[in-house]
């Protein structure tokens, strides 16, 4: 039974601490893009290594 007297005010703390960085980030522009994820599929990364050409077997080349 102690348990939950310390136990229950950590956690509306922490609920509280959650809801709070979640308004913050509201306010501070966190959500603002909402075009830009939908935008940035549709380009290829410049990252990525293509792969090496196989080597082709001339027919012809016996």
């Amino acid at each position: 039974m102690s348990n939950l007297l310390l136990l229950i005010p950590i956690a509306l703390f922490l609920g509280l601490l959650g809801l709070g960085a979640f308004l913050w980030s509201l306010r501070s522009g966190q959500f603002d893009d909402m075009e830009g994820a939908a935008n940035r599929i549709l380009f290829d990364d410049d990252d990525t290594k293509t792969p090496e050409k196989s080597k082709r077997i001339d027919p012809n080349d016996s």
